[in-house]
């Protein structure tokens, strides 16, 4: 089997070279699907995930100049490892511009009283809302239509200017600026409330309602009431807004189409 390989690489010389580099574009990309929105998916099986990421490495490899691999290479099982982690890294980043649409969601489901109105995901393994699953949904949806995956292979693809596939060490000041990354952290926040905000408001003026009609007729059961005009009104505000909403979240990720 020695011989065979060995007579093999005399043969095509180039192959070894080939493997070598691939492998650690495919450990990156690996990385890059285990974090990154919509590939991080547990429904998408492994068996869609590993062919898709083999593909995208065959495409990739003939651009990146792998013959500077074996002069260049250091240390392969480093190598290796790092185009792990920044596969990782870039695909995380990319998660925080989704997660605070789960965050709004979140936020809403909890103030219409609906926490208990809860299925398996399955997803994540978890016991979810209905009702953040639809409006995760919906801004995953939105993240593909306004090109989304397409700025996650071009941030992958900036990442091997940034980050060679032989490098030994991970120049982390120029892969992850700090300010970004603080926006991109803070946003979560920020639009989950943005996203929130209507129905907020709506509850919080019926809670307001709610408690005069307790303090001026104490014989109405104002508690009960809640649990049946929360839901009732959130729903209908969602309805409402639901154009807008989408709008907003359309403009937040196009915000960061630079960015990524």
């Amino acid at each position: 089997m020695e011989d065979l390989y060995t007579a093999i690489m005399q043969m095509f010389p180039k192959v070894n070279t080939y493997i070598m580099a691939g492998s650690l574009v495919f450990a990156r990309m690996i990385g890059f699907f285990r974090f990154c929105p919509i590939f991080n998916r547990k429904d998408i099986p492994s068996l869609v995930k590993i062919p898709l990421a083999l593909i995208v490495t065959s495409f990739i490899l003939p651009f990146l100049s792998p013959e500077k691999v074996f002069a260049e290479c250091d240390s392969y099982a480093l190598s290796l490892l790092l185009n792990v982690v920044v596969g990782a890294i870039i695909g995380y980043m990319a998660q925080l511009i989704t997660i605070a649409i789960d965050s709004g969601a979140e936020m809403i489901n909890m103030q219409m009283g609906l926490s208990s109105a809860t299925a398996l995901d399955p997803t994540t393994s978890a016991q979810v809302s209905i009702l953040t699953k639809m409006i995760s949904l919906m801004g995953i949806l939105i993240f593909i239509n306004v090109g989304g995956v397409y700025w996650l292979f071009k941030a992958l693809l900036r990442s091997f200017e940034i980050f060679p596939m032989y490098s030994a060490h991970v120049p982390l000041a120029q892969l992850v600026k700090m300010d970004m990354l603080i926006k991109m952290s803070s946003n979560t926040l920020y639009m989950g409330l943005q996203i929130a905000s209507p129905v907020l408001m709506a509850t919080l003026a019926q809670d307001i309602i709610l408690g005069v009609i307790s303090r001026t007729a104490p014989q109405v059961n104002v508690f009960q009431l809640s649990f049946l005009f929360k839901p009732v009104l959130g729903a209908a505000i969602m309805v409402w807004i639901l154009p807008m909403l989408m709008n907003i979240i359309e403009d937040y990720f196009l915000s960061f189409a630079n960015i990524i």
